[in-house]
C-alpha cells in the first residue's frame, strides 16, 4: 500500500472509551472549564453498545459527578429492596444471614441498572456540554512524538479486507491530537496494554494483574417469580472449592433479571469451560425454579479486571494518563467496578485541567488518587481475591476476619503469586471435564448464544486476533493443554480441525464470532493471540442491557 495521507484533528484532550470513566472525565473537565475542547473515541457502533452489564450500582461517584442527577431523567430506577447471599450445592442452598455479610456485600442504597443505558445518558449529557463523542472510531495506535510522549491516536482504517489490501470503500483512520490523552478502554484496553508495556508501567507491582470472566443472561420470567429490586449471589456449585467464582441474579423492571456468573481466570484445568459451567448453573433446582416459563432475551460476556489495589499500575506516563479498568480500578468483593472507574476519571479531569492550564504535571494524579475516597476502598477490599488463592472455604473464613471483623484493616497485604496465562496444568496431567448436552430450554449452544448478543464483523476485513507466531498453537498449545482457546472462548471463536497437507491438527479462528471480551489475550498460556481493535462499529450490540 502506498503511503497514506491522513487527515488530522487537534483538541485539548482526547478520550478512548466511552465508558463510565472516560464519560466522567469529559464531563467533570467540561464542568472545570467550559472552553477545553474534549472528544471521546468509541468503537461501538453507538455509546454503550460495547458495555455488558447488569449492574448494582452504587452512586457515590455520580453524587458528585451529577449531584442534582435524581431530578434529571436518569435511567436509574429500581433501587434496592432485598438480598440473599447462598452457598450452593448440586440440589441445594444455604443462604447465609445478612448479618454476617461484610458491609462490602450489602447492596442498601443502590440500585439495579443497565449500564449501557447509563453510558448513553451519561454520553447525552456529556454532549450537551460540548463534548464531542465519534461513535464507530475505534483507536488502533497511540501518535508519539520525537521524545515519546504519547500526543494523541490514529483510529483504524475502514474498508481494508483480509488481506490488509484497500477495497473500494477504503477510508484512511485520521490522526486526533491532544494535549492529554486518556485511556478508559475498559479491561484489557488495547492501547493501554501497548503503553503498559513501553512505558513499563508495571515495573513496581509485586502482584500480576488477574482477571475474570463474567457472564450475562437478561431473561423475561414469570410475574411470580419476579421480585423487582431483588439482589441474590451465591458461591459453591458447580465449581469446585479450587476454583473462584460465583453467581448474580438482579431483579430489574418489567419481570427482567440480570442473571450472570463470574470465574476467575487463573483456573488450573485446561478442560474447564467457563461458558458450561455458568449453563451448568442454571440447571440448579433453584434457579431453574426461577427461570420456569421464562424466555432468554440476550447474552454476553466480558473479561474482569480483579486485581485490585496490589496489581495496580502506574496510571500516567508522558502526555496520558490510564483510568478505571483500563488500570484495574474494580472493587472485586463488592463486584462493583463503575463507581470507582468514575471517580478515577473525575480525578483525571481535576489533574488535566491544572496541567493545561496551571502546568502541573500529569503525575500528580497518583497522589490525587492515593489521597482519595477510591484508593481507601481499594485498599479496604485488597486481601479478598489473592485470599481464594487458599480455596473457596478457606477464603470465605479469612474474608469475613479481614472483612468483618477488621474493616480491611489487617496489618499485612496478601499478594497474588501468578498472572493468569501461567496456572493451566499440561492436558496429559488434567481430568476431562464432560458437560451436559445443552437442553435449549436452560441451557444453549454457543452459536444461540453469540446470535442473541447482536454481534456483526464486516466478512472481508483484518482479522483483529493475531497469533504472534503462527505455527506455535500446532507445536505448543494444541499438543500440550489441548488448545484451551477452544473451551475458554465463550463465543465459539477458535476451533481446532485437523490439516491433511501437514498431517497435524491446526488452530481456526472464527473472528466474526468474537463478543470483544478479551479473554483470550489474557489467559493464552503461550500469551501468542493479542487482541487488537477490528473496523470500528464491529462486535456485539449490548444497548439497553
Amino acid at each position: 500500500m502506498s503511503e497514506i495521507v491522513r487527515e488530522e484533528l487537534s483538541y485539548d484532550v482526547v478520550i478512548v472509551g466511552a465508558g463510565p470513566a472516560g464519560l466522567s472525565t469529559a464531563i467533570k473537565l467540561k464542568q472545570l472549564n467550559t472552553k477545553l475542547s474534549v472528544c471521546i473515541l468509541e468503537k461501538s457502533s453507538e455509546v454503550g453498545a460495547h458495555i455488558l452489564s447488569g449492574n448494582v450500582f452504587e452512586t457515590k461517584a455520580l453524587d458528585e459527578l451529577i449531584p442534582n442527577w435524581k431530578d434529571l431523567d436518569s435511567p436509574i430506577k429500581t433501587d434496592v429492596r432485598s438480598e440473599d447471599f447462598l452457598f450452593y450445592t448440586n440440589n441445594k442452598s444455604i443462604k447465609i444471614p445478612n448479618f454476617l455479610l461484610p458491609k462490602a456485600l450489602q447492596n442498601h442504597g443502590n440500585y439495579i441498572i443497565s449500564l449501557s443505558n447509563l453510558c448513553k445518558w451519561l454520553g447525552e449529557f456529556a454532549e450537551n456540554l460540548g463534548v464531542e463523542i465519534f461513535p464507530g472510531f475505534a483507536a488502533s495506535k497511540l501518535i508519539y512524538d520525537e521524545s515519546n510522549q504519547v500526543i494523541g491516536v490514529q483510529t483504524g482504517d475502514m474498508g481494508l479486507d483480509k488481506e490488509n489490501n484497500p477495497k473500494d470503500n477504503f477510508e484512511p483512520g485520521i490522526n486526533i491530537k491532544g494535549k492529554v490523552t486518556v485511556l478508559s478502554e475498559g479491561c484489557r484496553g488495547h492501547l493501554g496494554k501497548e503503553a503498559l508495556k513501553k512505558f513499563n508501567l508495571d515495573k513496581n507491582n509485586k502482584s500480576p494483574q488477574q482477571y475474570g470472566i463474567g457472564f450475562k443472561e437478561i431473561w423475561e420470567i414469570s410475574p411470580e417469580n419476579h421480585s423487582l429490586g431483588k439482589v441474590s449471589h451465591s458461591v459453591g456449585w458447580p465449581l469446585s472449592n479450587d476454583i473462584y467464582g460465583g453467581s448474580f441474579c438482579y431483579h430489574a423492571e418489567n419481570n427482567q433479571i440480570y442473571l450472570g456468573y463470574v470465574i476467575g481466570l487463573d483456573y488450573k484445568n485446561p478442560y474447564l469451560s467457563p461458558y458450561d459451567e455458568f449453563q451448568q448453573f442454571k440447571t440448579h433446582p433453584d434457579v431453574k425454579k426461577l427461570l420456569q416459563g421464562g424466555k432468554r432475551i440476550s447474552y454476553g460476556a466480558r473479561a474482569l479486571i480483579e486485581g485490585g489495589l496490589q496489581s495496580l499500575p502506574q496510571m500516567h506516563m508522558p502526555g496520558a494518563l490510564l483510568i478505571g479498568c483500563d488500570a484495574g480500578t474494580l472493587n472485586m468483593p463488592k463486584i462493583k467496578g463503575s463507581h470507582t472507574a468514575m471517580k478515577s476519571g473525575i480525578i483525571a479531569a481535576e489533574v488535566i485541567e491544572n496541567h493545561i492550564s496551571k502546568n502541573e504535571d500529569l503525575s500528580s494524579y497518583e497522589d490525587k488518587f492515593k489521597n482519595s475516597w477510591v484508593h481507601k476502598e481499594l485498599h479496604q477490599a485488597r486481601n479478598v481475591k489473592p485470599s481464594f488463592q487458599w480455596g473457596l472455604i478457606p477464603a470465605i473464613i479469612f474474608t469475613g476476619i479481614d472483612q468483618k471483623l477488621f474493616g480491611g484493616k489487617l496489618p499485612f497485604t496478601l499478594q497474588h503469586k501468578h498472572a493468569d496465562h501461567e496456572t493451566l496444568i499440561p492436558a496429559k496431567d488434567a481430568k476431562k471435564i464432560t458437560y451436559p448436552k445443552y437442553d435449549g430450554v436452560l441451557t444453549f449452544d454457543k452459536p444461540s448464544s453469540v446470535y442473541l448478543s447482536g454481534t456483526n464483523h464486516t466478512d472481508d476485513q483484518p482479522c483483529h486476533l493475531l497469533l504472534n507466531d503462527k505455527d506455535l498453537s500446532t507445536t505448543y498449545t494444541i499438543e500440550e493443554y489441548d488448545e484451551p482457546a477452544q473451551r475458554y472462548c465463550p463465543a465459539g471463536v477458535y476451533e481446532v480441525e485437523f490439516d491433511e497437507e501437514i498431517q497435524k491438527k491446526v488452530l481456526k479462528i472464527n473472528s466474526q464470532n468474537c463478543i470483544h471480551c478479551k479473554t483470550c489475550d489474557i489467559k493464552e498460556p503461550s500469551q501468542n493471540i493479542e487482541w487488537v481493535t477490528p473496523e470500528g462499529g464491529g462486535g456485539p450490540i449490548y444497548s439497553g442491557t
